[in-house]
Order: structure tokens, then C-alpha cells, then sequence
């Protein structure tokens, strides 16, 4: 397996081979690819029915560490849901999370060797949501799983669980949809079209042996401007306001840190530790996948089903990424399909994009009793993960 990918990843780490070289993982292209691995990290244990799990999807540059695994592990991603007595309860479930296919933490992506040896990097075919949620599937087969209790994600973990309820309702008693779309508006295609020309056109002028460092400027750009679209006007305004730069200096490590504002020199610092920790050509097909998604264009099989799953929608108001518009809009396509969901609104929190990440009370609780709900009618579905 490959061991030699771009971002930092936990020790607690696994790594699994479902697509080995002699059966390729089809994506939804036509493309063949393989090997595939992925990273993935389990919390909790997994009961002697084996149907407490619980599949937790990452967002754009998320991975598979959303928790700590004990008191001196690093921080995850999402503290706050999961672990000992959050909502995703790890004494409860048996909680799985695996970086998605086309990332930069394990899982094969640009980064790794393509059949010429040599690392795929903008020649990496083109990855979807299905496919993720396919490669996600497939670990599951390989850990012996048949069935999950529960499907969370928010942001573009949340399209994953839309595409898995939609094409896989079987699979799960459960889905969260957190902070999410079931496709991008026209604003959202444009803030990842300027993202996507930043390191595009810092790549193209750089050419060469420089053309590596020109694509992490511009993926330092990109990582500034889809940080403002997580956070709300509002919430910039009370942080920083018209403040200058706290300590008076640009004395930062980074070259890159050099604002004379407070949220400037924020923005650039929050791109300086981005460039630590991500890589563009990653960047660059997963924003693609999530332009290109558009959960209702295809047929879903909720019509295949007896007995339809639980769904959570929860959106913030102060979202200007996926506000409580786009959730409403899932449900009003899912009732539109026989399926009731439910649809809940955050009105507290004012952080915008970013909330379903930090200790929002009402946001919890909510998710807590759906998951509790869940439990309670574990066992009526039964039919498992089947083939695609």
C-alpha cells in the first residue's frame, strides 16, 4: 500500500485496499481506477450483532480523524459530535471515518502513483460524491458491515449522506444532513471558480520546476476565500472589526503573514497553515465534485422501500454557504418522493458556515435525540448494504 501521501495523518490510522489492482474501482466517468486504498479510523466497538455502526463523512478538507482517541491524541475535526457522550456516542456506536477517495490523507488520490509510477497529480481521473460514497461502501464490505445505524456529515460530508440515502436508503436506518445542498447555486460556482483560478493561474505562471510552488500559492489564495464564505459578516465584524495586527510587526515565520488588519493577517495565517496540511491537486477534485453534484438529477430508489429511514435536516441562518434554503429545498425534493424529513433550523449561533463545526447547544442536542430516535427504531430495516 501506499504510505507517502501530502497532509498529516493520526496514528490511529488504518488503511484497507477494497479495489486492489485486479478489480478497479469503476467511477461514475466510466474511468477505471486502482489500486485504490483508503484511510479510515474506527471508534468504539463494534457489538455482537455488528449493527451499532455508525458512518461519519468528512467535509472539503476534512479527514479521517473528526475525534481524539484518548486524552494526548491530537484534536479531530469534530469534537464536538463525536466521542464520549456527544451525539455520535462513542461507548455506543462503533464509529467509522474514512478520508474520500480523490484526498490528500490516505486515501488514493492525485497524490498517488499512477501506471507509470510516477504520482498522478492534474492527470488523476475525475471524482464525484457517488463515487466516494462507493468507495466508502466498499470499506464497509471490507470490514464486515452489512448494515449502519446511522449516516452523518455536514457540508460536503453532508452531500455524501444525501447521494448514500438517496441511492443506498437500505443501508442505513438513519441519515444526518448537516449545513448541506443537494446542489451548488450559482454563487457557490462562483466562489469556487475564482478559488479554482487562483491556483490555476498562479500554477500557469509559475512554469517549470516552479510550477509545484505556484499551485500551493494559489491553493493559500483559494483556502482565504473559501474561509470567508464559512464565516458570517458578522461574525468577522465582532473578531476583528477595523483592529490592525496584534503585535505591530511582520515578524510571522511565514512570508505570507504580512497584514496590517487583524482579519487580514488571520486570513493569511489560516492560508499558511492550510499549505501544512492539504494539496492542491486534492483541492481542485474535490471542489469539482461538489460542483458537479446534483443529488435529484439521477433516479433515487426511496421508492424500493417498505419502510423509509429517518432523516435530519439541520441548517444555521447565519449560513451564507448552505443556509437554511438549500436544506429546505432537499426536503421539499424528498417529500416530493414520499420520504417526510425533517427540518430544523439553528437561529442562535451567528459563526455562518462554520457552526455545525463548534459547541452549538440547540444544534447538539437536536442531533443527540435524532441519533437516540434512531436507536429506538434499530432493527426495522434489514435489508443491509446491498450492491450498487
Amino acid at each position: 500500500m501506499f504510505t507517502d501521501w501530502p497532509a498529516p495523518t493520526s496514528e490511529h490510522l488504518s488503511l484497507a485496499e477494497p479495489f486492489p489492482g485486479d478489480r478497479p474501482l469503476r467511477l461514475s466517468s466510466g474511468a477505471p481506477l486502482a489500486p485504490v486504498q483508503v484511510a479510515y479510523e474506527t471508534f468504539g466497538r463494534l457489538n455482537d450483532t455488528r449493527d451499532n455502526a455508525v458512518f461519519v463523512c468528512h467535509a472539503l478538507t476534512g479527514d479521517s480523524h473528526p475525534a481524539r482517541h484518548h486524552a494526548d491524541d491530537a484534536p479531530g475535526w469534530w469534537e464536538t459530535m463525536v466521542g464520549p457522550g456527544r451525539p455520535v456516542d462513542t461507548r455506543r456506536y462503533f464509529v467509522i471515518c474514512a478520508n474520500v477517495v480523490g484526498g490528500c490523507a490516505g486515501t488514493t488520490g492525485p497524490w498517488a502513483p499512477g501506471p507509470d509510477g510516477q504520482p498522478y497529480a492534474g492527470a488523476f481521473p475525475e471524482i464525484t460524491v457517488a463515487d466516494m460514497v462507493g468507495v466508502h461502501r466498499a470499506l464497509l464490505a471490507t470490514l464486515g458491515i452489512r448494515r449502519l445505524r446511522a449516516v452523518v456529515g455536514g457540508s460536503l460530508g453532508g452531500m455524501q449522506a444525501l447521494e448514500w440515502l438517496l441511492r443506498h436508503p437500505r443501508d442505513a436506518d438513519g441519515f444526518a444532513i448537516i449545513a448541506a445542498t443537494a446542489r451548488q447555486s450559482a454563487d457557490n460556482l462562483a466562489w469556487n471558480a475564482v478559488a479554482r483560478y487562483a491556483i490555476r493561474s498562479s500554477a500557469a505562471a509559475a512554469a517549470g520546476p516552479a510550477r509545484e510552488a505556484g499551485l500551493r500559492e494559489g491553493l493559500g489564495t483559494a483556502r482565504m476565500i473559501a474561509h470567508l464564505t464559512y464565516l458570517s459578516e458578522r461574525s468577522l465584524h465582532r473578531k476583528f472589526g477595523r483592529a490592525p495586527r496584534r503585535t505591530g510587526t511582520r515578524t510571522h515565520p511565514s512570508s505570507l503573514v504580512q497584514g496590517d488588519f487583524a482579519v487580514e493577517s488571520y486570513l493569511e495565517h489560516q492560508a499558511d497553515k492550510f499549505l501544512r496540511r492539504f494539496d492542491a491537486q486534492s483541492y481542485l477534485q474535490l471542489l469539482g465534485a461538489m460542483d458537479h453534484f446534483d443529488a435529484f438529477a439521477v433516479p433515487d430508489r426511496l421508492h424500493t422501500l417498505d419502510v423509509l429511514p429517518d432523516v435530519l435536516l439541520y441548517s444555521f441562518t447565519s449560513d451564507r454557504l448552505f443556509g437554511p434554503e438549500h436544506s429546505e429545498g432537499i426536503r421539499t425534493e424528498l417529500a416530493a418522493r414520499g420520504l417526510s424529513a425533517r427540518h430544523e433550523r439553528d437561529v442562535t449561533s451567528d459563526v455562518g458556515h462554520d457552526a455545525f463545526l463548534l459547541e452549538v447547544p440547540g444544534f447538539l442536542a437536536v442531533a443527540d435525540r435524532f441519533l437516540r430516535g434512531v436507536d429506538l427504531r434499530s432493527g426495522t430495516l434489514r435489508d443491509g448494504l446491498v450492491p450498487s
